[in-house]
């Protein structure tokens, strides 16, 4: 199975991509495909949707247009959306497990260094919104 990860733009900003790639490689996921780039407030707004009536839905979309972002295809396993999750740590870093993604490299809850899908539906909807066929062969 696959999941989307996302390496936020503080992360970027701040040189953490090949750490983070470094971590997801040794939890066993193989990144098939990637790419670095610039979303618009109306892509992040699009991309987001399913948070639109939560009160941080604005901000959230603000943040993720404001810089670089990383977009990868992670393939790892039958449950690589609950294992992808587990890596990443808890929404805010401060309550992360040591060791997480999140716990490292993450500063707040807005800042908190990645997003992963959080269901296999959300998952392959996601992964289209940002990659096409072929770039998945």
């Amino acid at each position: 199975m696959l999941t989307l990860s996302i390496i936020k733009p503080g992360a970027v900003a701040r040189n953490n991509i090949g750490k983070i790639n470094a971590m997801i490689e040794s939890a066993g996921f193989k990144i098939i495909a990637q790419k670095m780039i610039a979303i618009t407030k109306t892509a992040a707004e699009k991309f987001y949707e399913i948070h639109k009536n939560m009160p941080f839905y604005g901000d959230l979309c603000s943040y993720m247009s404001s810089g670089k972002i990383v977009v990868q295809v992670l393939e790892g396993g039958s449950d690589a959306v609950l294992k992808y999750r587990e890596i990443m740590g808890a929404t805010d870093p401060l309550k992360a497990a040591d060791g997480t993604i999140r716990k490292l490299y993450g500063v707040s809850i807005d800042d908190n260094a990645v997003h992963g899908s959080d269901s296999d539906e959300n998952a392959a909807n996601e992964i289209a919104f940002f990659f096409s066929g072929l770039e998945l062969l």
